[in-house]
């Protein structure tokens, strides 16, 4: 590690162990201070002088290089006598600081902020909220009269306020308005000639419902400017004014954040000429929806509930193949095997399975297979004999079409039902073929989804080595293709590594607890759900631990076989007793055998033979695996270890 330097408040350097260093001086942080603004580049002594003194005194200029060497030994102290300084180094009659550009808060905030500009509104608004705590006061704030501070301190604090609303924007773009609104209206009232943040205020109340706010505090802008500053508003106020008060649909879809103006205007020409129920309409829409989909949380949200609605209205319209159509084009990588919605799921294939009567098998084969494919993917989960022979089906059309975007999408929909135990191998072989098939077509959301495929699968085979491998490749191409979803699983396939090699339990519960963080805003309740419960007490049984005690986490659907074991590490057998006899049949998903390892474990607990046995012949066929690995989430460590000890209860 290296020395860090702070100048966004007092001048410090903080040294490798997190201990600020002793800079001597005044003069001395000074100096550093100077150096750090000029950026890199050379400060010759003489204007070192001329910045530390009005009046030079005589000797200034041996001052200065006294100054510069006591910093030196301040900041390497390990260095060799006569070796050159790596951090303030000589050029010429100067000085340069000479660091990489994450050392120095001031300039790692420039990069913050300069990235923030073109990075998706999520990201942004998450750097741009750490960066701003960076700020510890005003920027050099120990030399408030030095003329080289204050040029420093104006460009940087013009550079936080622009921070201030690029993160104002990003929130618009992620439904927080609400939120930004107290930074927003801070910022104009101590800044009252920033048009921007007048702008993006009004707009923050308009999207949390307060038009008449958003109205007062436009005509708010209007009076200051003229008033206090002599200045007309721009074209962008009040044009805002107009749209507020005539309730502009492009005020809530339009996004505020961003390099987005073509953006803006193409949705606004869109809305001016096609119509939203039109053909092209539910067409396009269906295409934005997608769009959406891939960047979670409130987007993914709204997608499906967007599709629905599209749906219901091409089947309104009386045109199979246009519903057909609005269907088949929602081909959003699924790689989880629990529906985030199962009302709505069902109301898609009864959707698509009337869309498919309605067309007869005489109906075009590639719309067919993405019908079929429809109704694999979102009823996946369930044990539907249907819905598997669906998949085979469009899997099989797929392949003799050739057609690559129809057969990643296939396969996605036979991945979701190869849920057996056992079964990890299969899902590696779906795997490896939708990342060639994703990779050599230039199919990146797919590519990413194969990539996740295979990091369960091998994390099933306990191929840690290779599971990495995908978990890296995936966050690479989700950087380039701005997929954050891919970070809520492999951030949890992290935490599980750690619980399969070994780390201190309280290390993998705090990693497990950090993965969860993220779970409400990412749009998959499916996922979510009892996850965070469920992977602590896996956790426990992992090493032998029982169940905690008392009523508990809330574990959603992993409920009826947690429950159990509470009740039981509680004292309370009779009625844990009970709930084992009404145990329902796990259903075909990433964690159907976590639930019998969970049916086995209160079966050994309780002398139940007849569960026992249950338990080991439904474990039995993934005796090679490591159990909910291949989730990529969570682990209870190797199958066969469950299976000796549900034999010996078994044959007791």
């Amino acid at each position: 590690m290296t020395v860090v330097f702070e100048v966004l408040g007092p001048v410090r350097a903080v040294g490798p162990t997190g201990d600020p260093l002793d800079l001597k001086g005044p003069r001395h942080r000074e100096v550093l201070g100077r150096l750090v603004a000029a950026d890199g580049r050379v400060v010759t002594v003489d204007g070192l002088v001329d910045d530390l003194w009005a009046v030079p005194p005589a000797g200034a200029v041996g001052s200065v290089r006294t100054f510069v060497a006591t910093l030196r030994r301040a900041l390497e102290p390990d260095r060799a006598p006569r070796t050159p300084s790596r951090l303030l180094v000589s050029r010429g009659n100067g000085y340069a600081l000479r660091t990489s550009r994450d050392a120095v808060d001031a300039w790692r905030f420039e990069d913050a902020v300069e990235a923030a500009r073109q990075a998706p509104a999520r990201r942004a608004a998450d750097d741009l909220d750490r960066a701003l705590h960076w700020w510890q006061g005003p920027a050099y704030a120990e030399f408030p009269d030095a003329h080289w501070a204050r040029t420093a301190r104006r460009r940087l604090d013009e550079l936080r306020l622009h921070a201030v609303e690029l993160r104002a924007a990003a929130w618009l773009d992620l439904g927080r308005a609400a939120g930004a609104v107290p930074d927003l209206d801070a910022l104009v009232t101590e800044h009252p000639g920033r048009e921007r943040a007048w702008r993006l205020l009004a707009l923050a109340l308009y999207r949390d419902g307060r038009q008449g706010e958003s109205l007062a505090v436009l005509r708010r802008a209007r009076d200051t400017l003229v008033d206090r500053l002599g200045l007309d508003p721009g074209d962008d106020l009040r044009r805002l004014e107009v749209d507020v008060l005539n309730q502009a649909r492009r005020l809530t879809t339009a996004p505020v954040h961003g390099p987005d103006q073509p953006w803006a205007r193409a949705t606004a020409q869109y809305e001016r000429t096609v119509a939203a129920g039109s053909r092209t309409g539910l067409r396009s829409t269906v295409d934005l929806l997608r769009t959406l989909a891939v960047t979670g949380g409130e987007n993914l949200v709204a997608a499906r509930e967007q599709r629905l609605a599209a749906i219901l209205a091409a089947e309104r319209a009386g045109d199979p193949d246009l519903t057909a159509r609005i269907i088949g084009a929602y081909d959003v990588p699924a790689v989880w095997s629990r529906s985030d919605d199962p009302a709505q799921a069902r109301q898609v294939v009864d959707a698509a399975r009337r869309t498919l009567a309605a067309l007869g098998p005489a109906g075009p084969d590639p719309v067919r297979a993405r019908l079929l494919t429809t109704i694999a993917i979102e009823s996946r989960g369930t044990d539907d004999p249907a819905a598997r022979r669906a998949a085979g089906e469009a899997e099989r059309i797929a392949r003799e079409l050739g057609d690559p975007a129809l057969l990643v999408f296939a396969l996605n929909g036979v991945f979701l039902h190869t849920f057996e135990a056992g079964a990890a191998p299969r899902r590696d072989a779906i795997g490896v073929e939708i990342v060639d098939v994703a990779s050599r077509h230039g199919l990146t959301t797919y590519e990413i989804l194969g990539h996740l495929v295979r990091l369960q699968a091998r994390a099933a085979v306990a191929d840690l080595t290779g599971a990495d491998a995908h978990a890296t490749a995936a966050e690479k191409l989700a950087e380039r293709h701005e997929s954050p979803l891919v970070y809520v699983f492999t951030r949890w396939y992290r935490a599980m590594r750690a619980a399969a090699t070994g780390d201190d339990p309280r290390t993998v519960a705090a990693a497990y607890r950090d993965a969860a963080r993220p779970l409400p805003e990412a749009g998959m309740p499916g996922l979510e759900q009892g996850l965070l419960p469920l992977a602590l007490l896996t956790l426990r049984l992992l090493h032998d631990r029982p169940a905690p005690t008392g009523p508990g986490p809330d574990y959603g659907p992993y409920e009826p076989w947690a429950r159990p074991l509470v009740l039981l590490a509680g004292g309370d057998d009779a009625r844990a007793r009970a709930l084992l006899r009404a145990l329902p049949q796990p259903p075909p998903d990433h964690l159907l055998e976590v639930r019998w390892c969970l049916a086995g474990e209160a079966a050994v607990a309780t002398g139940d033979r007849d569960l026992a046995r249950r338990a080991h012949a439904a474990l039995e066929p993934a005796a090679g695996e490591h159990v909910g690995a291949g989730s990529g989430l969570l682990t209870l460590g190797p199958t066969a270890r469950w299976l000796d000890r549900l034999a010996r209860t078994a044959t007791a």
